[in-house]
């Protein structure tokens, strides 16, 4: 079995729609997890933000407008009139328990529920679709199924245990149709994954069934060894270890979501990136092969801030890194990166809400320095230090651009370096013409 995951722009209209239902109907059995509708979910987060205020009016008029459009979707994706009645029953279910919120206090616990009807109008239509088709197939909620512990982890005994079960109460079934994103709390309260939602959810899923091989579909043929909204003539990576597109996807390739990468590693399940617009491309495998020696892709991630922490009195104390880094751990910030001297640290965040409270507890510690709008440039392939060289090659393409801080050893996947936001378009082009042309 196959775990298939179709983000929002895949489904995103009636027309994509029919395409992905001819792409998955090929008599192969599988899991399909879909997103909701491009552009559901930023006016499901709108509606919520007007309830929140008190603002019903407000928030009744953006649910008509949303209403509207899928409406619209309905009159072009179903042939008969019978599918197309009960389409719009669907909708008017849906749509009339999202009026209901405007009559009743709005908390958090309600705002998930709003969210969640994205991907349960989407999978709903989908279904329906399916079954006006003549295919072999059934909806399967994610809510009887996924769930996330006390500390907003994925439960993956409960998960795959659940799944079991509902997949055997639809024994037969040649495709499965389920969300992404959404799931419930430890305490059976609707809620969602949050980091890499419907990503995270095929892979988990996945994971759970021990799939053949887990699937994401987007609209960009696999993962490019460079930022091709940046620079010219990116090429997709045929081959990634898990490692690899982890590192790529934490350093800022949008296609993939770290998180995704885990329950896939760790089950050993193959993940292949393809592009719904282009099906026959080969994409991306991400698996356990990898090719020894080479450099495969190049990204960035912005909105990086670094901070220097210089004390000569401290820095070979006992327990001095420990405190700082309690710091950073007290206000719930991740670290990036991390580099030493004999005199000072730095460290780069990429979340910079609780900044002024961190310097403010790092001064006690020593001369605090902050440079922000900053970009960490991460270059990754197979890059074990015996492979003698390859740090040159790098070094050598950023000769031309100053550089703040520099990470290696910390994996043997990847070296980063800490740059400049302005210089952030020149670095990924030197680096494209030195390590791929």
């Amino acid at each position: 079995m196959k775990v298939l995951k179709f983000g929002g722009t895949s489904v995103g209209s009636a027309a994509r729609i029919k395409e992905v239902a001819k792409l998955i109907n090929d008599g192969e059995k599988k899991i399909v997890v879909l997103s909701a509708m491009s552009g559901t979910t930023n006016s499901l987060v709108e509606i919520s933000d007007y309830l929140y205020k008190n603002n019903t009016a407000g928030a009744l008029e953006k649910i008509n407008a949303l209403e509207e459009k899928y409406f619209d979707v309905v009159d072009a994706l179903y042939s008969s009139k019978e599918y197309k009645l009960d389409a719009k029953k669907i909708l008017k279910s849906h749509f009339d328990y999202l009026r209901s919120f405007s009559k009743s206090i709005f908390t958090l616990f309600e705002e998930k529920a709003v969210l969640s009807e994205g991907e349960l109008l989407s999978t709903s239509l989908f279904q329906l679709y399916m079954e006006e088709q003549g295919v072999n197939s059934a909806l399967i909620s994610a809510l009887d199924y996924m769930r996330i512990d006390k500390n907003a982890e994925p439960d993956t005994a409960f998960i795959a245990q659940n799944l079991a079960k509902v997949l055997a109460n639809h024994d037969g079934k040649t495709i499965y149709i389920t969300q992404g994103f959404i799931c419930r709390n430890f305490y059976g309260e609707i809620d969602n994954l949050q980091r890499g939602g419907s990503d995270y959810s095929a892979s988990l899923i996945g994971a759970a069934v021990v799939a053949d091989e887990i699937q994401i579909w987007t609209d960009i043929d696999g993962m490019h060894n460079n930022d091709p909204r940046i620079v010219e003539g990116t090429k997709p990576v045929p081959v990634l270890h898990f490692e690899e597109a982890a590192e790529l996807a934490y350093f800022g390739a949008k296609i993939l979501h770290p998180t995704c990468i885990l329950p896939a590693k760790l089950g050993n399940i193959p993940v292949r990136l393809l592009n719904t617009m282009d099906p026959s491309a080969p994409g991306t495998l991400i698996s356990t092969q990898s090719k020894k020696g080479k450099i495969e892709a190049v990204a960035a991630k912005d909105g990086i801030t670094a901070i220097k922490i210089k004390s000569g009195r401290m820095l070979l104390a006992h327990g001095f890194l420990r405190k700082v880094f309690e710091i950073f751990e007290s206000y719930q910030t991740p670290i990036d990166m991390v580099t030493t001297s004999e005199v000072g640290v730095s460290v780069s965040i990429d979340n910079a809400k609780r900044l002024d409270e961190i310097v403010n507890d790092l001064k006690k510690f020593g001369t605090v320095t902050v440079d922000k709008e900053m970009v960490i440039v991460c270059v990754v392939g197979d890059m074990p230090y015996e492979n003698i060289g390859f740090q040159a090659k790098v070094v050598d393409a950023l000769k031309e651009i100053p550089i703040r801080m520099i990470s290696y050893g910390g994996s043997n996947y990847n070296i980063s370096f800490l740059i400049k936001a302005t210089d952030k378009k020149l670095a990924l082009n030197a680096l494209s013409a030195k390590l791929f042309n």
